[in-house]
């Protein structure tokens, strides 16, 4: 029954995998990476976010010499977001800055995706209140608004 089972929940993968994670806001576009890493950026910065962070392995990667398809987190956050938050829950900060990830894909175009503010701050809003959910309902929607921004 257990190798029934298994073999049950491997022939799922292909299908689990084609579906966002709960919580995530994913988006595939046309763009290159390159295009929807400016884009991106970009869109942070017209909708009253700073980018506040940035990784990703692919440059790294090049310079030892492994090609690997362009991966970036752009982290974004402002002050006021900051101060808000920390108001409520000083735990929750360490969620701070929310991350947008920037995917290439392998026919050349480019994902953006993140983990909604809401889902991001969840744990925290037994501590933080209902304070702490409106200010991660308002950044649902500025997110929104920049992952717009950056595919169309």
């Amino acid at each position: 029954m257990r190798a029934l089972l298994a073999l049950l929940c491997l022939l799922a993968l292909p299908v689990l995998a084609d579906e966002p994670l709960s919580g995530w806001a994913v988006y595939p576009t046309d763009k290159s990476y390159g295009e929807l890493v400016a884009d991106t950026k970009s869109a942070v910065k017209e909708n009253g976010l700073i980018v506040v962070t940035q990784a990703g392995p692919t440059k790294a990667a090049a310079a030892r010499g492994i090609t690997i398809p362009g991966n970036l987190v752009i982290g974004a956050f402002n002050n006021d977001y900051a101060v808000r938050v920390l108001k409520t829950s000083v735990p929750a900060m360490i969620e701070a800055p929310i991350r947008f990830y920037v995917t290439e894909n392998n026919d050349g175009t480019a994902t953006l995706s993140y983990k909604t503010p809401s889902f991001v701050f969840a744990p925290y809003v037994g501590e933080g209140g209902e304070s702490l959910r409106q200010i991660a309902v308002e950044l649902d929607t500025k997110f929104q608004a920049v992952a717009e921004s950056a595919v169309k």
